[in-house]
């Protein structure tokens, strides 16, 4: 018994003295978001993405993201227009909760702190005056606003060939403060999507090892 005890003690020890020898900066990426892409290509708003990401002993990434939201939206119903396209960043970092932090696969959670400065178009056209009965165009454009959120993040990363990897990310975003301008609430923000209080999202990303 007293020797199964001490081979375990001199296993750990071993495994503990690897994992001190691994070098603090392991390696840096940088991975671009298809899901933006896939909004600009099929729908009326989305944003182009790119990451850098930095690998500290295989558990702790400290990432900064930036991007160029776009908008051109219309609704046929209320017959108002909106555009916007601005950049934004967001600062974070995530932890790998692997119990094997060396493994070639990852699974991981984290934290990130968005920020974006946009100005915004809107319009209408034979808006019905509810009491005159008469029909009016409206348009109001470069109207300034800015937008502070932070995003609790749960995501996969998987090697795929060499130093490609590709991996997903589900977001929770919960909105910090803000400034919609004069004329209301934005219909959307670079960075964060349709403006809302809180709201869910994600990102497929592609990423190169360096």
């Amino acid at each position: 018994m007293t020797n199964n005890v001490w081979g375990q003690e001199k296993t750990n020890i071993a495994i503990a003295n690897t994992e001190d020898s691994i070098p603090l900066f392991r390696n840096i990426s940088v991975s671009f978001d298809l899901v933006g892409l896939a909004q600009m290509a099929f729908g009326d708003y989305g944003q182009y993405e790119g990451g850098l990401r930095v690998n500290l002993k295989d558990k702790y990434f400290p990432v900064v993201e930036v991007g160029l939201g776009k908008a051109n939206a219309k609704d046929d119903a209320t017959r108002l227009s909106y555009k916007t396209q601005a950049p934004y960043f967001r600062i974070g970092c995530d932890i790998n909760v692997m119990k094997n932090k060396h493994d070639i696969n990852r699974l991981y959670g984290g934290l990130r702190y968005g920020f974006t400065s946009y100005k915004f178009d809107v319009s209408a056209s034979m808006l019905r005056d509810p009491v005159w009965w008469t029909t009016n165009d409206f348009e109001v454009n470069d109207i300034s606003a800015y937008y502070h959120w932070v995003e609790f993040v749960f995501g996969v990363d998987a090697k795929i060939w060499g130093p490609i990897r590709l991996g997903w990310t589900a977001r929770y975003k919960r909105r910090l403060f803000h400034n919609d301008g004069d004329v209301g609430n934005t219909w959307y923000v670079p960075g964060y999507g349709k403006e809302g209080n809180t709201r869910l999202g994600g990102t497929f990303n592609v990423t190169i090892e360096l």
